[in-house]
């Protein structure tokens, strides 16, 4: 299948390294970006096409679907073009800016019966996938608590550059741009949440406009209750975790391994550990997750199946997102939007 690349940002290489490294017949057809020079060099480098627009992208029968991997704030113009050309999307988290504006994007693409896919790599982890098939057996048991933290660490340099950490671009702080990927993990294994009380705050140790950190409480509509921590002020930064106690056991995820101890002493370990960018480096992570989400992504257009997660799915996370915002503008427990 021929993937047209759209943005050129930190994360453009990862994709090409997926696509390259894929054994499923994929190709890079051919990549666009704002500056026609970079975008030019870029093509070279990587031996593929430098498209000149999105119409271009669009109008092109060989592009069997497009990777959108543009800042939220330049997606909507895009995706208009590209659905209405009929070509499928796969788009780096987050949607858009807002919940209304990432809800206006789902619905375009619904009405002109195109699939869309948000990269939320997590899922794909086999850690991940382990944890998801225990929970579905009932190995836990009941859940009754819930714990997630990303304690990560960004140099003020990472905030420097123009729109970074600005609502008008990236719609927040650390929530949306970082911990969006651990909090969906989260209602990927468990389920929505359904209430939500938050705050959310800049530290001393950045300058930006958003939040640079945030806390929650919350509870899901299984009945567990939970508690969140997510920011990118926590020198020299760790791996994101999520911690879920049951009735039978607690599973610990973290790093990429899977920590299942069980109330009668049984222990069970399952993945191997590999770093998710939460230093100063946020790309000092493997391409093989975005590869398994590419693939997954070519194989559901094949198939005429769902992808791994949807623009449907991704809305939920938009919605918690949302709500916390909401809470912290007004001090109350808000009822996340379904």
């Amino acid at each position: 299948m021929n993937i047209a690349l759209i943005g050129l940002g930190m994360v453009a290489g990862t994709h090409v390294a997926a696509i390259n490294a894929s054994d499923q017949d994929l190709n890079l057809a051919g990549v666009l970006g704002r500056d026609p020079r970079k975008t030019a060099g870029f093509a070279d480098n990587h031996d593929t096409k430098a498209f000149n627009s999105i119409e271009e992208v669009a109008n092109d029968p060989s592009v069997d679907f497009a990777i959108v991997a543009t800042p939220p704030d330049q997606r909507l113009e895009l995706i208009k073009t590209l659905a209405a050309a009929s070509k499928p999307v796969l788009m780096e988290k987050p949607i858009e800016r807002t919940m209304s504006a990432a809800t206006e994007i789902v619905e375009l693409c619904d009405a002109n019966k195109i699939p869309l896919g948000i990269v939320f790599q997590h899922r794909a982890r086999e850690a991940s996938k382990a944890l998801k098939s225990a929970l579905n057996s009932g190995d836990l048991g009941k859940i009754a608590t819930v714990d997630i933290r990303v304690p990560w660490w960004r140099d003020q340099s990472y905030y420097d550059a123009p729109g970074r950490g600005t609502y008008a671009r990236d719609g927040g702080g650390v929530m949306i741009s970082q911990a969006i990927h651990t909090l969906d993990l989260a209602m990927w294994l468990l389920g929505p949440i359904s209430t939500i009380q938050a705050m959310m705050r800049k530290t001393p140790l950045h300058e930006l406009e958003a939040e640079d950190w945030a806390g929650a409480i919350f509870e899901m509509e299984n009945g567990a209750i939970g508690t969140m921590m997510a920011t990118t002020a926590e020198f020299p930064g760790a791996a994101e975790t999520i911690t879920i106690q049951g009735t039978k056991a607690k599973a610990h995820l973290g790093s990429g391994v899977l920590t299942l101890t069980y109330l009668d002493g049984k222990e069970t370990v399952i993945g191997e550990t590999a770093s998710t960018g939460g230093g100063a480096d946020p790309m000092a992570f493997t391409h093989e997750w975005h590869q398994s989400v590419i693939e997954d992504f070519a194989n559901s257009i094949r198939l005429g199946t769902q992808p791994m997660s949807t623009g449907r799915t991704a809305l939920l996370t938009h919605a918690v997102i949302d709500a916390m915002q909401t809470a912290n503008r007004t001090g109350q427990t808000t009822r996340v939007s379904q």
